[in-house]
Protein backbone atom coordinates (compact mmCIF):
# COMPACT_ATOMS: atom_id res chain seq x y z
CA UNK A 1 0.00 0.00 0.00
CA UNK A 2 1.58 3.05 -1.09
CA UNK A 3 0.27 5.74 1.34
CA UNK A 4 2.83 8.62 0.65
CA UNK A 5 1.68 8.04 -3.01
CA UNK A 6 -2.02 8.04 -2.35
CA UNK A 7 -2.30 10.97 -0.35
CA UNK A 8 -1.83 13.09 -2.48
CA UNK A 9 -4.43 15.75 -3.40
CA UNK A 10 -5.82 18.64 -5.83
CA UNK A 11 -2.17 20.25 -6.40
CA UNK A 12 -1.07 17.03 -7.56
CA UNK A 13 -0.49 16.83 -10.98
CA UNK A 14 -2.28 13.00 -11.92
CA UNK A 15 -4.61 12.09 -13.96
CA UNK A 16 -8.69 11.40 -13.22
CA UNK A 17 -11.18 9.65 -15.50
CA UNK A 18 -14.94 8.53 -15.01
CA UNK A 19 -16.64 6.05 -16.74
CA UNK A 20 -19.03 6.49 -20.42
CA UNK A 21 -22.08 6.10 -17.80
CA UNK A 22 -20.90 9.46 -16.36
CA UNK A 23 -21.73 11.74 -19.30
CA UNK A 24 -23.63 14.30 -18.97
CA UNK A 25 -27.41 13.72 -20.45
CA UNK A 26 -28.00 10.43 -21.85
CA UNK A 27 -24.26 9.98 -22.95
CA UNK A 28 -24.17 12.55 -25.53
CA UNK A 29 -22.56 15.93 -23.75
CA UNK A 30 -22.95 19.59 -25.00
CA UNK A 31 -20.32 20.74 -27.34
CA UNK A 32 -19.02 23.68 -25.04
CA UNK A 33 -18.76 22.79 -21.25
CA UNK A 34 -17.46 25.05 -18.79
CA UNK A 35 -15.98 24.32 -15.35
CA UNK A 36 -19.46 26.13 -14.22
CA UNK A 37 -21.56 23.44 -15.48
CA UNK A 38 -20.28 20.95 -12.81
CA UNK A 39 -23.08 20.38 -10.71
CA UNK A 40 -22.49 20.77 -6.68
CA UNK A 41 -21.80 16.98 -5.86
CA UNK A 42 -20.60 15.98 -8.91
CA UNK A 43 -16.83 14.93 -10.67
CA UNK A 44 -16.56 16.02 -13.46
CA UNK A 45 -13.40 15.98 -16.15
CA UNK A 46 -13.05 17.66 -19.79
CA UNK A 47 -10.70 16.03 -22.52
CA UNK A 48 -8.72 19.84 -22.80
CA UNK A 49 -7.53 21.66 -20.34
CA UNK A 50 -9.87 24.50 -21.02
CA UNK A 51 -12.86 22.90 -20.55
CA UNK A 52 -14.28 23.97 -23.65
CA UNK A 53 -15.39 20.36 -24.61
CA UNK A 54 -17.23 17.95 -23.74
CA UNK A 55 -17.77 16.89 -20.23
CA UNK A 56 -17.95 14.08 -17.98
CA UNK A 57 -19.81 14.36 -14.73
CA UNK A 58 -20.60 11.49 -12.42
CA UNK A 59 -21.27 10.84 -8.40
CA UNK A 60 -20.36 6.94 -7.90
CA UNK A 61 -17.45 5.28 -8.37
CA UNK A 62 -16.32 3.73 -12.41
CA UNK A 63 -14.16 0.71 -12.64
CA UNK A 64 -13.72 1.41 -16.00
CA UNK A 65 -13.62 4.55 -18.31
CA UNK A 66 -14.94 3.27 -21.65
CA UNK A 67 -14.10 5.42 -24.90
CA UNK A 68 -13.21 8.33 -21.74
CA UNK A 69 -10.19 5.77 -20.98
CA UNK A 70 -6.88 7.79 -20.61
CA UNK A 71 -8.94 11.02 -21.83
CA UNK A 72 -8.76 12.84 -18.93
CA UNK A 73 -6.84 16.40 -18.85
CA UNK A 74 -8.97 18.71 -16.14
CA UNK A 75 -10.79 17.61 -13.72
CA UNK A 76 -12.81 19.17 -10.55
CA UNK A 77 -14.25 17.48 -7.51
CA UNK A 78 -17.37 18.68 -6.38
CA UNK A 79 -18.39 15.60 -4.26
CA UNK A 80 -18.49 15.69 -0.55
CA UNK A 81 -15.59 13.18 -0.47
CA UNK A 82 -12.55 12.29 -2.41
CA UNK A 83 -11.87 11.60 -5.52
CA UNK A 84 -9.71 8.59 -6.19
CA UNK A 85 -8.43 8.14 -9.73
CA UNK A 86 -6.12 5.07 -10.78
CA UNK A 87 -4.02 4.02 -13.94
CA UNK A 88 -5.22 0.62 -14.53
CA UNK A 89 -9.18 -0.62 -14.76
CA UNK A 90 -10.79 -1.44 -11.89
CA UNK A 91 -9.15 0.59 -9.24
CA UNK A 92 -5.77 -1.16 -9.73
CA UNK A 93 -2.09 1.19 -9.61
CA UNK A 94 -3.69 4.08 -7.83
CA UNK A 95 -2.48 7.55 -9.01
CA UNK A 96 -4.14 10.83 -7.87
CA UNK A 97 -6.21 11.63 -4.60
CA UNK A 98 -8.31 14.97 -5.19
CA UNK A 99 -10.86 16.70 -2.25
CA UNK A 100 -13.57 19.45 -2.78
CA UNK A 101 -11.98 22.21 -2.76
CA UNK A 102 -13.51 24.42 -5.59
CA UNK A 103 -11.16 24.79 -8.22
CA UNK A 104 -10.55 22.28 -11.12
CA UNK A 105 -6.78 20.89 -11.61
CA UNK A 106 -5.23 20.02 -14.84
CA UNK A 107 -3.79 16.44 -14.84
CA UNK A 108 -2.97 16.34 -18.91
CA UNK A 109 0.32 15.07 -17.76
CA UNK A 110 -1.59 11.24 -16.63
CA UNK A 111 -3.52 8.67 -17.67
CA UNK A 112 -6.10 7.34 -15.73
CA UNK A 113 -8.43 4.32 -16.46
CA UNK A 114 -11.03 4.11 -13.24
CA UNK A 115 -12.50 6.20 -10.08
CA UNK A 116 -13.83 5.81 -7.02
CA UNK A 117 -15.89 8.19 -5.29
CA UNK A 118 -15.65 8.17 -1.66
CA UNK A 119 -16.58 9.46 1.61
CA UNK A 120 -13.11 9.36 3.35
CA UNK A 121 -9.41 9.14 2.29
CA UNK A 122 -8.78 5.87 3.82
CA UNK A 123 -11.33 4.03 1.30
CA UNK A 124 -9.28 4.98 -2.10
CA UNK A 125 -7.19 2.04 -1.26
CA UNK A 126 -8.79 0.31 1.66
CA UNK A 127 -11.86 -0.40 3.88
CA UNK A 128 -13.79 2.46 5.77
CA UNK A 129 -12.68 0.75 9.14
CA UNK A 130 -9.39 -0.49 10.51
CA UNK A 131 -8.41 -3.90 10.90
CA UNK A 132 -9.44 -5.88 14.11
CA UNK A 133 -8.60 -9.13 14.93
CA UNK A 134 -9.28 -11.25 18.41
CA UNK A 135 -9.00 -14.78 19.72
CA UNK A 136 -12.24 -16.44 20.98
CA UNK A 137 -12.40 -16.16 24.58
CA UNK A 138 -12.81 -19.53 26.72
CA UNK A 139 -15.66 -17.59 29.19
CA UNK A 140 -17.47 -14.30 28.32
CA UNK A 141 -16.26 -11.42 30.06
CA UNK A 142 -19.54 -9.42 30.20
CA UNK A 143 -18.21 -6.42 28.04
CA UNK A 144 -16.48 -5.72 24.91
CA UNK A 145 -18.61 -8.72 23.11
CA UNK A 146 -21.48 -6.65 21.44
CA UNK A 147 -22.78 -9.96 19.39
CA UNK A 148 -22.10 -12.34 21.98
CA UNK A 149 -19.58 -14.28 20.37
CA UNK A 150 -16.82 -14.01 23.00
CA UNK A 151 -14.76 -12.43 20.71
CA UNK A 152 -13.73 -8.68 21.67
CA UNK A 153 -14.73 -6.23 19.96
CA UNK A 154 -14.36 -2.46 18.81
CA UNK A 155 -16.27 0.28 17.91
CA UNK A 156 -15.03 2.82 15.35
CA UNK A 157 -16.14 6.05 14.43
CA UNK A 158 -14.45 7.64 11.11
CA UNK A 159 -14.27 11.30 9.92
CA UNK A 160 -17.21 12.17 8.24
CA UNK A 161 -19.42 10.45 11.86
CA UNK A 162 -19.69 6.95 10.54
CA UNK A 163 -19.73 4.59 13.04
CA UNK A 164 -18.60 0.62 12.67
CA UNK A 165 -18.85 -2.33 14.47
CA UNK A 166 -15.54 -4.68 14.11
CA UNK A 167 -16.42 -7.99 15.07
CA UNK A 168 -12.77 -9.33 15.23
CA UNK A 169 -12.48 -11.61 12.14
CA UNK A 170 -11.09 -8.75 10.29
CA UNK A 171 -14.74 -7.45 9.05
CA UNK A 172 -16.66 -4.62 10.03
CA UNK A 173 -20.18 -3.76 9.73
CA UNK A 174 -21.77 0.29 9.32
CA UNK A 175 -24.00 0.40 12.67
CA UNK A 176 -24.09 4.23 12.26
CA UNK A 177 -24.55 6.16 9.23
CA UNK A 178 -23.75 9.28 10.34
CA UNK A 179 -24.29 11.79 13.09
CA UNK A 180 -21.85 10.55 15.14
CA UNK A 181 -19.46 13.28 15.41
CA UNK A 182 -22.19 15.53 17.25
CA UNK A 183 -20.46 13.14 20.59
CA UNK A 184 -17.53 14.25 22.36
CA UNK A 185 -17.35 11.42 24.53
CA UNK A 186 -18.34 7.69 23.52
CA UNK A 187 -18.01 4.67 26.02
CA UNK A 188 -19.44 1.11 26.93
CA UNK A 189 -19.08 -1.61 29.74
CA UNK A 190 -21.54 -4.21 29.30
CA UNK A 191 -25.32 -3.99 30.06
CA UNK A 192 -26.82 -1.07 31.34
CA UNK A 193 -30.25 -1.26 30.03
CA UNK A 194 -30.85 -4.61 31.77
CA UNK A 195 -31.43 -7.22 28.52
CA UNK A 196 -28.34 -8.54 28.84
CA UNK A 197 -27.11 -6.65 25.71
CA UNK A 198 -23.74 -4.49 26.11
CA UNK A 199 -24.69 -0.62 25.55
CA UNK A 200 -23.32 2.47 23.95
CA UNK A 201 -23.29 5.41 26.32
CA UNK A 202 -22.29 9.04 24.82
CA UNK A 203 -22.50 12.74 25.53
CA UNK A 204 -23.86 14.61 23.34
CA UNK A 205 -20.59 17.69 23.08
CA UNK A 206 -23.81 21.04 22.03
CA UNK A 207 -26.11 20.29 25.01
CA UNK A 208 -24.41 18.42 27.15
CA UNK A 209 -27.10 15.75 27.17
CA UNK A 210 -25.83 11.96 28.01
CA UNK A 211 -27.45 9.38 26.04
CA UNK A 212 -27.85 5.47 26.12
CA UNK A 213 -28.00 3.73 22.66
CA UNK A 214 -29.18 0.09 23.74
CA UNK A 215 -27.18 -2.57 21.93
CA UNK A 216 -29.34 -5.30 19.76
CA UNK A 217 -26.86 -8.30 20.40
CA UNK A 218 -26.05 -8.55 17.16
CA UNK A 219 -23.08 -5.61 17.22
CA UNK A 220 -25.67 -2.71 16.20
CA UNK A 221 -27.59 -0.43 18.19
CA UNK A 222 -31.35 0.33 19.01
CA UNK A 223 -32.94 3.66 19.27
CA UNK A 224 -31.29 5.94 22.02
CA UNK A 225 -32.58 6.96 25.11
CA UNK A 226 -32.04 9.94 27.22
CA UNK A 227 -30.20 9.30 30.62
CA UNK A 228 -29.11 12.97 31.51
CA UNK A 229 -30.89 16.13 30.68
CA UNK A 230 -27.81 18.32 30.66
CA UNK A 231 -25.01 19.16 32.71
CA UNK A 232 -22.56 16.71 31.50
CA UNK A 233 -20.04 19.09 29.94
CA UNK A 234 -19.11 19.85 33.65
CA UNK A 235 -17.37 16.11 33.40
CA UNK A 236 -14.03 16.51 31.92
CA UNK A 237 -13.81 12.79 31.73
CA UNK A 238 -16.55 10.02 31.46
CA UNK A 239 -15.83 6.09 31.56
CA UNK A 240 -17.82 3.27 31.53
CA UNK A 241 -16.53 1.21 34.57
CA UNK A 242 -18.58 -2.63 34.99
CA UNK A 243 -19.58 -2.82 38.34
CA UNK A 244 -18.55 -1.21 41.23
CA UNK A 245 -21.11 -1.62 43.29
CA UNK A 246 -21.66 -5.06 44.08
CA UNK A 247 -25.57 -5.15 42.23
CA UNK A 248 -24.64 -6.51 39.62
CA UNK A 249 -25.13 -3.64 37.23
CA UNK A 250 -22.87 -1.31 35.00
CA UNK A 251 -22.28 2.19 36.79
CA UNK A 252 -20.54 5.20 35.47
CA UNK A 253 -17.69 7.22 36.02
CA UNK A 254 -17.26 11.05 35.90
CA UNK A 255 -14.66 13.59 36.25
CA UNK A 256 -15.82 17.32 37.78
CA UNK A 257 -13.59 19.38 35.44
CA UNK A 258 -14.12 22.34 37.94
CA UNK A 259 -12.77 20.34 41.09
CA UNK A 260 -11.25 17.45 39.54
CA UNK A 261 -13.29 14.82 41.97
CA UNK A 262 -14.12 11.89 40.72
CA UNK A 263 -17.80 10.32 40.98
CA UNK A 264 -19.62 7.06 40.64
CA UNK A 265 -22.95 7.19 39.31
CA UNK A 266 -24.25 3.81 39.68
CA UNK A 267 -26.66 2.01 37.42
CA UNK A 268 -30.30 0.89 38.44
CA UNK A 269 -32.83 -1.51 37.30
CA UNK A 270 -34.05 0.13 35.20
CA UNK A 271 -31.23 1.11 33.00
CA UNK A 272 -30.97 4.65 34.22
CA UNK A 273 -28.38 6.01 36.60
CA UNK A 274 -28.44 6.77 40.46
CA UNK A 275 -27.42 9.77 42.18
CA UNK A 276 -23.80 9.97 42.40
CA UNK A 277 -21.67 9.18 45.00
CA UNK A 278 -17.81 10.90 45.70
CA UNK A 279 -15.02 8.76 45.09
CA UNK A 280 -12.26 10.80 44.74
CA UNK A 281 -12.42 13.99 46.63
CA UNK A 282 -9.46 16.07 43.99
CA UNK A 283 -6.90 15.79 41.84
CA UNK A 284 -8.35 13.15 39.06
CA UNK A 285 -8.23 15.82 36.54
CA UNK A 286 -4.15 14.62 36.43
CA UNK A 287 -5.23 11.82 34.41
CA UNK A 288 -5.88 12.43 30.72
CA UNK A 289 -7.54 8.85 30.51
CA UNK A 290 -9.60 6.35 32.10
CA UNK A 291 -10.70 3.09 30.92
CA UNK A 292 -12.86 0.66 33.01
CA UNK A 293 -10.72 -2.65 32.25
CA UNK A 294 -13.02 -5.33 34.14
CA UNK A 295 -11.42 -7.69 36.95
CA UNK A 296 -7.48 -7.53 35.68
CA UNK A 297 -5.88 -8.42 39.03
CA UNK A 298 -7.92 -11.84 39.60
CA UNK A 299 -10.13 -10.33 42.95
CA UNK A 300 -13.52 -10.82 41.52
CA UNK A 301 -13.87 -6.85 41.18
CA UNK A 302 -13.70 -4.43 38.51
CA UNK A 303 -11.01 -2.08 37.79
CA UNK A 304 -10.04 0.94 36.57
CA UNK A 305 -7.14 1.67 33.83
CA UNK A 306 -5.97 5.92 34.56
CA UNK A 307 -2.98 7.31 32.40
CA UNK A 308 -1.14 10.54 34.68
CA UNK A 309 -0.58 13.64 31.97
CA UNK A 310 2.16 14.55 33.39
CA UNK A 311 4.32 11.84 33.28
CA UNK A 312 2.58 9.25 30.72
CA UNK A 313 2.75 6.35 33.41
CA UNK A 314 -0.45 3.60 33.55
CA UNK A 315 -1.95 3.54 37.09
CA UNK A 316 -4.35 0.10 38.21
CA UNK A 317 -7.02 1.89 40.18
CA UNK A 318 -8.22 -2.20 42.18
CA UNK A 319 -12.27 -2.02 42.56
CA UNK A 320 -13.29 -2.37 46.01
CA UNK A 321 -16.72 -2.44 47.26
CA UNK A 322 -18.17 0.78 45.95
CA UNK A 323 -14.72 2.39 46.07
CA UNK A 324 -11.34 2.31 44.60
CA UNK A 325 -8.09 0.67 46.48
CA UNK A 326 -4.38 1.72 46.44
CA UNK A 327 -3.15 2.08 42.87
CA UNK A 328 -0.87 0.13 41.40
CA UNK A 329 1.78 1.51 39.10
CA UNK A 330 1.47 -0.83 35.59
CA UNK A 331 3.48 1.45 33.18
CA UNK A 332 6.83 3.22 34.18
CA UNK A 333 5.89 5.78 31.13
CA UNK A 334 5.32 6.78 27.82
CA UNK A 335 1.73 5.54 27.75
CA UNK A 336 1.54 9.29 26.67
CA UNK A 337 2.18 8.04 23.02
CA UNK A 338 -0.86 6.07 22.75
CA UNK A 339 -4.23 8.12 21.24
CA UNK A 340 -6.70 5.73 22.50
CA UNK A 341 -7.06 3.40 25.33
CA UNK A 342 -9.76 0.78 25.08
CA UNK A 343 -10.69 -2.14 27.63
CA UNK A 344 -12.62 -4.73 25.49
CA UNK A 345 -11.83 -8.06 27.15
CA UNK A 346 -9.68 -10.59 26.59
CA UNK A 347 -8.55 -10.33 22.76
CA UNK A 348 -6.05 -13.09 23.38
CA UNK A 349 -8.14 -15.70 24.60
CA UNK A 350 -6.47 -17.42 27.39
CA UNK A 351 -9.54 -16.45 29.95
CA UNK A 352 -7.66 -12.71 30.69
CA UNK A 353 -8.33 -9.33 30.28
CA UNK A 354 -6.65 -7.29 27.89
CA UNK A 355 -6.00 -3.94 26.59
CA UNK A 356 -5.47 -2.56 23.28
CA UNK A 357 -4.27 1.20 22.32
CA UNK A 358 -4.42 3.03 18.88
CA UNK A 359 -0.93 5.61 18.06
CA UNK A 360 -1.57 8.41 15.31
CA UNK A 361 2.19 8.86 14.62
CA UNK A 362 2.12 4.87 13.43
CA UNK A 363 -1.29 4.24 12.63
CA UNK A 364 -0.67 1.17 15.03
CA UNK A 365 -3.25 -0.78 16.70
CA UNK A 366 -1.25 -2.31 19.66
CA UNK A 367 -2.58 -5.46 22.15
CA UNK A 368 -0.89 -5.63 25.67
CA UNK A 369 -2.29 -9.33 27.35
CA UNK A 370 -3.42 -9.22 31.06
CA UNK A 371 -1.38 -11.18 33.31
CA UNK A 372 -3.90 -11.94 35.99
CA UNK A 373 -2.65 -9.57 38.34
CA UNK A 374 -3.43 -6.18 37.18
CA UNK A 375 -0.08 -5.84 35.55
CA UNK A 376 0.41 -5.94 31.48
CA UNK A 377 2.33 -8.33 29.22
CA UNK A 378 4.76 -6.84 26.30
CA UNK A 379 2.77 -5.60 23.69
CA UNK A 380 2.44 -6.16 19.65
CA UNK A 381 0.90 -4.55 17.15
CA UNK A 382 -1.93 -5.57 14.87
CA UNK A 383 -2.40 -4.42 10.62
CA UNK A 384 -0.17 -2.60 8.69
CA UNK A 385 -1.00 0.36 9.87
CA UNK A 386 -4.09 1.23 8.91
CA UNK A 387 -5.36 2.66 11.99
CA UNK A 388 -5.74 6.19 10.49
CA UNK A 389 -8.31 9.02 9.08
CA UNK A 390 -10.45 7.74 12.55
CA UNK A 391 -12.46 9.59 15.05
CA UNK A 392 -12.07 7.43 17.83
CA UNK A 393 -12.57 4.13 18.74
CA UNK A 394 -13.57 2.40 21.86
Amino acid sequence: MRISLFRRLASTAVALGLGSLGLLGAGAAPAQAAVSDCPQGYFCAWGDTGSTGPMFKTQSSRATLGTWDNKFRLIINRTPGFACTFDAPNYVDGAGRYANEGFPTSIASRSVSSVKIVRTLRECDQEAYPYWLSETSPKAAGFGDMNGDRRADVLVRDLVGRLWFLPGDGGGKLVGSGGWNVFDAMVRHGDFSRDAREDVIVREKATGRLWLYPGTGTGGLGARKLLGNGGWNAMSRIAAFGDLTGDARSDLLAVERSTGKLWLYPGTSTGTLGARKLLGNGGWNGMNALVGVGDMNGDGRADLYAREASTGKLWLYPGKAGALGARVLVGTGGWNGMTMLIGNGDWSGDGRLDLIATQVESRMLYRYPGTGTGRLGAGDWLGGGDWWDLNGAF
